[in-house]
């Protein structure tokens, strides 16, 4: 995109309109300040200073084109939800309810108020309601500034008109609303207040009220035909599917620059003093190399160029840093809901959304259930070794299932996360509610696996010890798996929760040589192992135990460390769960 200059003011509603590839989206996100991966000069005015748009994340609202929505949850349920945690942390409750009544009944939903939004899997409202859910979550919070990403798309002519009706009434609150629309009907078209029309190269045409656009063109040559929609016509027109024998339409965008004044790029301005020369004659470029301001023609020097662009790459550099850094000062004093009340709100989320779940919850639990009956039966209590084949196997099963299961905490919520952490709320908060509602997996797991292998292996150890490892054991994994899960992609998590436990776990048991012993270590499973084995080993007595120290030298295992290697997996866990929130934000700034 270049030479983009113009303003979006409140109480308007502003249409960002162009043909496929003419830069929408990419335009919108860069006012949002979510485009990334590419090189952005130029100014972003707010209120006329020179601010980040970050600083003001908590008054300004952006939709997404993809419908991000929590599927199991009800349509009020993701409203609320969005109500109580971004509006200010003052406003009575009763207002907040008047505000979801208000948001909900202008979207057209009341009468599914109560219905789940559904998944891929599982089907719940409509595809045009549930992109009115995606816009009224923003809405619900009353934002200063709201940017729409293709809001209409799918959606049937009533439905849109539904929207947009819902959007003029939030513009005469006095909210600056822009939104990018693809080929809306005329009657949707003549809603909106303004106009912003993009050519191919992400190259502004027009930039002005809807009502004087076809009085713009017609200046131009360009009439559009009678039962035609104009803008239609107009996308069609930059498109190069209707031929236009009165203008070059690559001309539109330096008509549209010389119309307003604005200063012509160098790589342009050959084309601009043809223009100029067609409009008034041959004396126009006489008159152009005696006033150089006419039209916004200056030809300069390459080294008169040169300091600026120094300058301007420099500023442009600092700006980035200071934009992307991890603390930005809020400008908007608009204070939200702290991290504790957050925090109160995602738990009750989270805990809906597990108990909606309760179907995957209980097949993990079944799994876990049989798998502490075949390991038992595998591998009975050995007098000689404590029992190590049958804790091996425990340890690798235990931490598959429990890694696996854990990585649905983040990984199908990523998206969510990232549109609401970018509004403002709670990272910590949000981080905090799901670990713990995993918590209540971790206390029962163990339960359910040593419900059947405690029994059928028949061990010497109590079960509140076997518990106890279990349950750290479970922790730590948990925590591993959140790393995975934010860190890498779904599928590269799943494979790195299958592949590490069997790893780490053949390198805890090897014989314990100086170089081996300082690897295990380092791995959980080692902890595990040796916590399992004492348990059973602190059982014997006497010369019973006398008789079996052998055996557990052999192994490398201090009966005096079974409280150490509880401690450890618990440091390991809490450890992993502090690299995972850091991951988590360090992500979601970049």
């Amino acid at each position: 995109m270049r030479c983009i200059t113009g303003e979006i003011r409140p109480g308007r509603v502003s249409a960002v309109m162009g043909p496929s590839g003419a830069g929408k989206t990419t335009f919108l996100n860069a006012l949002a300040g979510k485009a990334t991966g590419c090189k952005k000069t130029g100014l972003i005015l707010i209120n006329g200073k020179n601010e980040s748009i970050h600083s003001y994340k908590k008054i300004i609202s952006f939709v997404p084109q993809d419908d991000i929505v929590h599927g199991n949850l009800t349509v009020e349920e993701n409203l609320m939800f969005s109500a109580n945690c971004r509006p200010s942390a003052d406003m009575p409750k009763a207002d907040k309810i008047l505000i979801f009544e208000r948001v909900i009944d202008s979207l057209g939903l009341h009468h599914v108020r109560d219905s789940l939004v559904g998944t891929v899997e599982n089907r719940g409202i409509s595809g045009g309601q549930r992109k009115r859910v995606n816009v009224g979550m923003e809405m619900v919070m009353e934002p200063s500034l709201l940017m729409l990403d293709e809001p209409t798309s799918g959606l049937d002519s009533s439905s849109s008109q539904l929207l947009l009706r819902a959007l003029r009434r939030e513009a005469l609150e006095g909210v600056n609303i822009c939104t990018v629309v693809h080929q809306p009907s005329y009657s949707l078209f003549k809603m909106f207040d303004v106009l912003i029309l993009l050519a191919k190269g992400g190259l502004m045409v027009y930039n002005g009220p809807v009502k004087k656009v076809e009085q713009y063109f017609a200046g131009l040559g360009v009439i559009v035909p009678d039962r035609v929609n104009p803008p239609d016509y107009f996308i069609d027109l930059l498109e190069g599917v209707v031929p236009s024998t009165s203008i070059d339409i690559k001309q539109l965008p330096l008509r549209w620059m010389l119309h307003k004044g604005y200063p012509i790029p160098w790589d342009m301005q050959l084309d601009a003093e043809a223009v100029i020369f067609s409009f008034r004659g041959p004396d126009t470029s006489t008159e152009t190399e005696r006033n150089p301001d006419v039209g916004g023609l200056e030809v300069r020097s390459f080294a008169g160029d040169f300091p600026e662009d120094v300058k301007s790459n420099a500023e442009i550099k600092r700006g980035n840093f200071r934009y992307n850094s991890l603390i930005l000062k809020d400008l908007a004093k608009h204070k939200t809901p702290g991290v504790l009340k957050q925090y109160r709100y995602y738990f009750g989320k989270v805990s809906k959304q597990r108990l909606r779940e309760s179907k995957i919850q209980a097949v993990d639990f079944l799994i876990l259930f049989l798998a502490g009956a075949c390991l038992a039966l595998l591998a009975k209590v050995s007098d000689e070794n404590f029992g190590l084949t049958g804790y091996t196997y425990t340890v690798i099963a235990v931490s598959l299932l429990c890694k696996i299961a854990a990585l649905r905490s983040f990984s199908p919520d990523r998206l969510i996360y990232w549109r609401e952490s970018s509004s403002g709320m709670s990272s910590l908060a949000y981080f905090l509610s799901k670990d713990t509602v995993d918590h209540i997996n971790t206390l029962v797991k163990p339960v359910v696996y040593l419900s059947m292998f405690y029994f059928f292996n028949d061990p010497r150890s109590s079960f509140m010890d076997y518990y106890t490892v279990l349950v750290s054991l479970v922790y730590c994994v948990t925590g591993i798996a959140y790393v995975f899960s934010i860190f890498l992609e779904p599928g590269a998590a799943q494979l790195s929760s299958v592949l590490l436990p069997v790893v780490l776990t053949l390198v805890s048991i090897q014989q314990p040589t100086k170089f081996v012993k300082f690897i295990a270590n380092l791995c959980y499973p080692k902890w595990a192992l040796q916590a399992f084995v004492i348990s059973n080993a602190r059982s014997y007595s006497g010369v019973w135990l006398l008789t079996r120290c052998a055996s557990l030298m052999k192994t490398g295992y201090d009966i005096r460390n079974w409280n150490r290697s509880i401690i450890i997996l618990f440091l390991y866990g809490a450890g992993r769960r502090i690299l995972a929130y850091i991951l988590m934000v360090t992500f979601r700034r970049k």
